[in-house]
């Protein structure tokens, strides 16, 4: 595919013509399975990008954290938030400053120094950041399985874990809120038909109302996923199963690769027929399940993170000093030139 004549059509025009975009954007990049290499004839073309703030964003009143265009699957993140994705080693955020080179649609000046000096991001966050999302991508085709098949105590232990990793992203995407200000835990039921089920115990005070309303919602569409009425169509989950199998071992590899060698690797050319047979199903059972081998590969992927997580050399946290230098130079040009 001509990935260079995908911004020229007309539906991507709001990248000239939006207020927050056009020549305030750095960087545009594929994401998804055609930045991982395990694309195949059904995937969509996804768009990540970073475009600067404005002067009064940061010196103003104005506020403004993203573009998202649900038409074209593309999110755009302003260059503050994006820092900010960047320092909790954000998977989803982290993976656009490795990519192929032929994979940036579009690198100016800025976007190329971001990329350059991928390495002052790179800590020892990333073991909870890729392990959290590790964990819940194994955690989904557990879960689907779990709603045709399991007894409901064994279900409600699956919605928990799911929940408990959804928090993993809270701290990234919400103001952050002190340890056991929020605690979930599983005990006897109380709502009639229940063997046991989660609850919760909430102590906030001077929380923003709007972060705890997205937080609520979005653990609240976990539970409301297990409870849909009627039966999984087995063959449209089977696809999107195998696909979050495949996302599970491709995370292990980022993060090996982080924690080894201190790179980020995107595109996963070594390992790519393994992530294409299991993509393609090769290790989904015909009742459904998952074979030994599929968990064979994970046991052993899992063994290979903690021990790269033992050796690593990566810094505890990020260059602090390094990225607050790195920052206020790109947002002084912003304020000084009018950009």
């Amino acid at each position: 595919m001509d990935f260079s004549t995908i911004l020229k059509s007309p539906e991507y025009g709001f990248l000239k013509t939006d207020e927050h975009l056009g020549e305030r954007i750095i960087l545009l990049g594929l994401s998804g399975s055609y930045s991982y290499g395990t694309n195949n004839e059904n995937s969509d073309i996804d768009v990540r990008g970073i475009t600067l703030n404005r002067r009064s964003d940061l010196i103003g009143l104005t506020s403004y954290e993203q573009y998202v265009d649900d038409n074209t699957d593309t999110t755009i993140y302003t260059f503050n938030k994006m820092i900010t994705l960047l320092l909790s080693c954000n998977p989803n955020t982290v993976e656009l400053l490795g990519l192929n080179p032929e994979h940036y649609l579009y690198k100016n000046e800025i976007g190329s120094s971001l990329v350059d000096n991928y390495r002052m991001f790179l800590s020892k966050r990333a073991i909870q950041s890729f392990g959290g999302y590790a964990d819940a991508q194994l955690r989904r085709p557990q879960n689907a399985l779990a709603r045709d098949s399991y007894p409901q105590s064994e279900k409600e232990q699956h919605i928990f874990n799911s929940v408990k990793n959804a928090m993993y992203d809270f701290a990234s995407r919400y103001r952050a809120f002190g340890q056991g200000s929020v605690n979930l835990y599983i005990d006897q039921a109380e709502n009639a038909g229940l063997e046991s089920e989660i609850f919760m115990d909430v102590n906030l005070s001077h929380y923003p109302l709007r972060d705890y309303k997205s937080m609520w919602a979005e653990m609240n569409n976990i539970v409301k996923d297990y409870e849909k009425i009627g039966k999984r169509n087995h063959k449209k989950d089977d696809i999107h199963l195998n696909k979050h199998a495949m996302h599970l071992v491709r995370l292990f590899m980022m993060a090996i690769d982080i924690l080894e060698k201190g790179e980020i690797n995107t595109y996963r050319k070594e390992e790519h027929e393994l992530l294409l047979n299991i993509r393609g199903g090769a290790y989904h059972k015909a009742d459904g399940t998952f074979s030994k081998e599929f968990y064979e590969i994970i046991s052993d992927y899992e063994r290979k993170l903690e021990e790269a997580a033992k050796k690593t050399k990566l810094p505890d946290e990020p260059d602090m000093i390094k990225v607050q230098e790195y920052v206020m130079s790109v947002n002084e040009r912003v304020i000084r030139d009018g950009l």
